[in-house]
């Protein structure tokens, strides 16, 4: 088998899609962030955004800052199919989340649409989740919560329809009577898709619900 080359500088890459050196460079998010949405630079205290109209998560945390490169990874993991690159991203939030991995009784990944899943053929988060469950030894409660519309790309929408684009767009298929639950996605930028499941999820009697990403934009 010809050794791979790595998918950022093409240099030779002994494992994984990554070599040494790219994995090293990539933007940390780092300790100093909010600890409900994981806003960077808030010095570890909640941030304003959080103590005005907190989410209806109760944590989250992420490896990397959504900037140069990780953002190029994580497009070519979503729309290019490169999965071989969910091992890096959950090793990453493995790295972060070990140490915690007691507080949590499963792992859901946020539910993609039928529509989009039909475009894709895969979901994310789903896949980050099958190698997260292993490296925290954590169940992954695929069918758990469904998406029961096609929303909008939040990304294509203004920050203040986000909210209003993902209201009711979950259902929950299984009781979460007292679960402690970590909802595990790609990106956050506002959160709200992520609070709109978490809310989901409460209803549905989980009792906590924390949420892990890939990266973090920098500012809502």
């Amino acid at each position: 088998m010809l050794p791979a080359s790595c998918l950022l500088c093409h240099n030779r890459c002994e494992e994984g899609m990554l070599c040494a050196a790219c994995r090293d460079e990539l933007p940390l998010l780092g300790a100093n962030a909010c600890p409900r949405c994981a806003e960077p630079g808030t010095g570890g205290l909640t941030c304003g955004h959080c103590q005005k109209q907190p989410p209806h998560f109760d944590r989250a945390w992420a490896p990397w800052r959504y900037e140069h490169p990780v953002d190029r990874l994580i497009q070519a993991f979503k729309y290019q199919g490169q999965l071989g690159l969910a091992p890096l991203f959950a090793e990453g939030l493995a790295r972060q989340l070990a140490p915690l991995a007691d507080q949590w009784d499963a792992i859901v990944p946020l539910p993609l649409h039928g529509e989009r899943m039909g475009e894709r053929g895969f979901n994310q988060s789903l896949e980050l989740g099958k190698h997260l469950g292993r490296l925290l030894n954590l169940p992954v409660l695929s069918q758990a919560c469904q998406r029961t519309r096609a929303t909008t790309a939040q990304a294509e929408l203004p920050i203040d329809k986000r909210h209003a684009n993902v209201r009711g767009a979950f259902h929950c298929t299984t009781a979460l009577d007292g679960q402690r639950l970590l909802l595990l996605d790609d990106v956050l930028t506002t959160g709200a898709t992520l609070s709109e499941c978490a809310r989901t999820l409460k209803l549905h009697g989980a009792r906590q619900v924390d949420v892990g990403v890939i990266a973090r934009t920098c500012h809502h």
